[in-house]
Parts: C-alpha cells; structure tokens; sequence
C-alpha cells in the first residue's frame, strides 16, 4: 500500500507531461500558422501570386470574387477535414483544425492592419521569395510539431495511408501545377504564374532546411533497455523494424538494437516515440540519399 501513493503520483506526473507536451505543440503551431499567414497577407496575396495548393486556389477565388482569402481557406479545407477525421489519426487532425483555424482567423483579422508590399517594376519576385521564405518558415514550425495546415498536406497523408509507395512530392506537383495554370486562366499573366513557382521553390527548401535537413530519408539505430516496447511503437505506425541481434563489448551482455528507415516527414514522430519510450536511449541517425522498397519508393 506504500507504494500506492508512488503509482498515483508517477501517473500523475505523466499525464502532467503530455498535456503540457500538448500546449506547447498547440501554442507552436498557432505561432507557426500565424508565420505562415504573415507571407500570404503581406507578400503573395496582394501581389496575386497563388502559392500552390488551397492557400492559392483562395487567392485565386478571391480576386475573382473579393471574398476573404482566410474565409476562403476555412471552407475549402472543411471537406478535407471531414474526411481526415474518418481516415487518419485524431491526434493529428486535431493538430491540423487549430492549424487550419489559426490561418484563417489570422489571415482575415488579426493581420489586417499589418502594412502590405506591393511589387512595382519586377519587385514580384521579391514578394514570391519573401513570401516562399516566411510561408516555409510557418509550415517548418507547424511540421515540427506534427501538425499541418490543411489542404494537400490531407491529401498527401490519405494518399500515403492507402498507398505508401507514391511520392508526397510527386502528388504536391501535380496539385501545385494545377493551381499555376487556373492562375494563369484567371489572372492571363505569365509573369505572376512564374512568381508562384518561384514561391512554392523558395517553401519546399525552407521547409526541408528546418525539419528534414533535406534528406530523403533518415536511417535511425536505437540501442535502448525497451527496444521491444519501442519497436511495437514503431510497428503501429506503420513501418517496417528490424531488430538486430547485438552484444555490448564492455558488459558482455546481449542487446537489442532497433533499426527503421523512414520517410524524412516521419523523422520528427520516430524522434518523439523513442523519447516517450525511453527518455535514456541511446540513437544513431543517418541521412539516406534514397530509400527504397515497400512502404518506399519501388526498387526499379
């Protein structure tokens, strides 16, 4: 019975950490979505620059329509959300309502008064690099903490779910050269089409620079007192673990040693699992130039 009040506390304690954890990611991912916002309302939107996926199918309705781009963010992302719900992990698209939430509101109230740049005399391509910089920057944050913005971040995460093997990138290509060419319909500008790539360019390598080191692939060796617990972890997540058979040359005792490659938008995930698991492990990361199998890119 001594021991009882030990328990209580230690779950105590715990469920102390993971809410706490849970503010924090909420509270970054505000700030991250707010960073995001920042590019769209000061830079590409009033400059006509659709940025690729929802945030610039808004911009292009709303110079059709007038209506306001974080309203516009907010309807089309509700399908999405719908089906995210369904189809993909609850903690994550909670993550991604606050994102999607944060964008909105921010975009058509809270930066209302903040000053705007408009390009004259080739200075778009001032406003496509700062806003693919501040734009980048935002998601970076958000991803670190495993949240999203919605739109083809859905999408990409539903597509993998059913279909591990196709590239996020190629799928984002695809969404992001179709916004560029209704841009080009619309606005009847080759200019502010080419300005939109430029953008979405500038944000895949800031995103890659903060969270993924722009690798493709990360290969992690986890020496750990849990590498069975860690590895079911891993397991449920699905993702293929291997564990090798090792002995330490100091102790002579046999170990454990957990092995997984992983996408590099899983690195960050993987990273948080073996901590909750066991705060003392001890990991190896690598880069991989390229990964592949299932669950990967298939072995032509």
């Amino acid at each position: 019975m001594r021991g009882a009040p030990s328990l209580v506390g230690g779950a105590m304690s715990q469920t102390s950490k993971t809410v706490w954890r849970w503010v924090i990611d909420i509270i970054v991912i505000i700030a991250g979505s707010g960073v995001y916002a920042l590019g769209v309302h000061c830079f590409t939107a009033p400059n006509n620059i659709a940025p690729g996926g929802v945030t610039g199918v808004a911009t292009i309705i709303s110079y059709v329509t007038d209506w306001n781009i974080g309203t516009l963010i907010a309807a089309i992302n509700i399908p999405l959300l719908i089906a995210g719900f369904f189809l993909l992990n609850r903690t994550t698209m909670i993550k991604t309502l606050v994102g999607v939430a944060s964008l909105s509101i921010m975009t058509d109230y809270l930066l209302k008064n903040v000053p705007v740049y408009i390009a004259d005399n080739g200075g778009g391509i001032l406003a496509s690099i700062f806003g693919g910089l501040l734009m980048g920057a935002g998601l970076g944050i958000v991803y670190a903490r495993e949240g999203t913005t919605g739109g083809t971040d859905i999408i990409n995460k539903i597509i993998n779910r059913f279909k591990p093997e196709i590239k996020l990138g190629q799928i984002s290509f695809l969404v992001n050269a179709g916004v560029a060419l209704s841009g080009y319909i619309v606005y009847k500008d080759l200019d502010v089409v080419l300005y939109a790539i430029i953008s979405v360019f500038v944000q895949s390598k800031v995103i890659d620079a903060l969270v993924y080191g722009g690798l493709e692939g990360k290969f992690l060796m986890i020496f750990s007192e849990k590498p069975q617990e860690i590895a079911d972890r891993l397991l449920k997540q699905k993702r293929g673990v291997t564990l090798l058979k090792g002995e330490g040359a100091y102790s002579g005792e046999d170990r454990q040693v957990v092995c997984i490659a992983v996408h590099k938008n899983e690195y960050v995930k993987v990273k948080r699992i073996v901590k909750q698991t066991d705060p003392n492990a001890f990991v190896i990361i690598t880069g991989a130039s390229e990964v592949l199998g299932k669950g990967f890119q298939k072995l032509d």
